[in-house]
């Protein structure tokens, strides 16, 4: 097979039994039953303490330890290398207080960024770090021009900068920044860099070691897991941190030093169960290839996604394109390789809280607001009208889900 089975990959995701389109993925996807099944399994028969001698507790130890090498595994990192917690915000806030800065240190930030990737870095102004504002092009007059240019990156990186922290794909915007070429220029430049990379995760393969980041975050439950945060932190950088756990902590494992009260176990024991759910894709479509590597069989399967979400954008911008005075943020091209299937969208002097209220009468599940992604819609303008509407896809959304969001949308936006 050369295109995704959606039926298929449906089955696998009990909440999809609705007479409800689920378009609100952005927010977090719904989890497959290899998940479920595991921490039900846990919480029914082992939810021991973990690090004893006894053989469940044994058991459930090296359960909730696969959790971690699952999602090393999903990223191409190693486990030492893996932090969870309990979500993005609070992996990167942690993150920023174990940096060891001195006054006059200087740090980027963007104004394109989900607020996790934004306020735990400026809140160390109060220590006289100096944060600089890395400002997305383009505005409300050239929606589909909003992006991160590493040309206005330049001005901002000195002798003085230490890390860069942008994303990896705008959660409002939808635009995927070339982060290999923009890693690459921050350390030319003597400075580390951080990405957010929650509103790509669950679209296409991650590969932290290809793109030679030095911290990479995103959030387990928008990528068919359960409510759980992951930070990649890179085993060298690690040393130059100042770890976060009970000061006894050794460093036999590592990142367990940034996990300070540790993990939810039955969320963690659920991890690899994403993996479950990926290779059951692949057996399905690639069966002659089930021998593949691991890291092979994954890519396999976002290529799939992928390609499907990208026919799923092109017929919802097809729609808005057609809506009189409606405006788009980021690339007008679903087939374009930086267009995410994360679409936002307004029209001027409209309440963007009608639009979803209205579909809610028609069982199409989206939103409006700003997103934590406060200080973009202030450059846009568009608080006075309580922000942007984002319809976000993933896989497992069909083109029939699609065509009844396009539809409402052309009766609810009409004249």
């Amino acid at each position: 097979m050369t295109t995704l089975d959606v039926s298929f990959c449906r089955r696998q995701f009990p909440a999809l039994d609705t007479d409800w389109a689920l378009l609100d993925n952005a927010g977090g996807s719904v989890t497959p039953r290899q998940v479920t099944a595991r921490v039900t399994e846990h919480l029914t028969r082992r939810m021991v303490q973990l690090g004893a001698s006894y053989p469940l507790s044994e058991e459930s130890t090296h359960c909730v330890m696969q959790g971690r090498e699952a999602v090393a595994a999903l990223i191409g990192a190693s486990r030492d290398e893996v932090v969870l917690g309990a979500s993005t915000t609070q992996n990167l806030g942690l993150l920023s207080r174990s940096l060891r800065l001195s006054p006059g240190d200087e740090i980027v930030v963007t104004n394109l960024d989900h607020e996790s990737n934004v306020g735990c870095w400026r809140r160390l102004e109060a220590s006289g770090v100096v944060v600089r504002e890395w400002c997305a092009s383009g505005g409300a007059e050239d929606p589909a021009g909003v992006e991160l240019r590493l040309s206005e990156l330049e001005p901002l990186l000195n002798s003085k900068t230490r890390w860069v922290c942008f994303s990896h794909c705008s959660n409002l915007v939808g635009g995927v920044h070339d982060v290999a070429a923009l890693t690459e220029r921050i350390h030319a430049a003597g400075a580390k860099a951080c990405v957010d990379g929650v509103a790509y995760a669950p679209h296409r393969l991650i590969d932290v070691k290809a793109w030679n980041v030095d911290a990479y975050a995103f959030s387990l439950y928008k990528t068919y897991g359960p409510h759980l945060g992951a930070l990649y932190l890179r085993r060298d950088v690690q040393a130059e941190l100042e770890p976060q756990n009970h000061f006894f902590i050794e460093d036999e494992d590592p990142a367990y030093r940034f996990m300070p009260g540790g993990v939810s176990h039955e969320l963690a024991v659920g991890l690899p169960g994403i993996l479950e759910y990926v290779d059951a894709v692949h057996a399905h479509h690639f069966p002659e290839a089930a021998e593949a590597p691991l890291a092979q069989r994954v890519a396999a399967v976002f290529e799939l996604f992928s390609a499907h979400e990208a026919a799923l954008c092109t017929r919802l911008l097809d729609f808005l394109h057609e809506l009189p005075r409606v405006r788009v943020l980021g690339p007008p091209r679903g087939e374009d390789p930086r267009r995410a299937p994360t679409i936002s969208f307004w029209r001027p002097g409209r309440p963007s809280s009608s639009v979803p209220l209205a579909l809610d009468q028609r069982r199409i599940a989206i939103r409006w607001g700003h997103f934590y992604a406060h200080r973009l819609v202030s450059a846009l303008g568009l608080h006075g009208i309580g922000g942007v509407v984002r319809a976000s896809f993933v896989h497992y959304n069909t083109v029939e889900e699609v065509e009844r969001l396009g539809s409402a949308l052309s009766e609810v936006l009409h004249d």
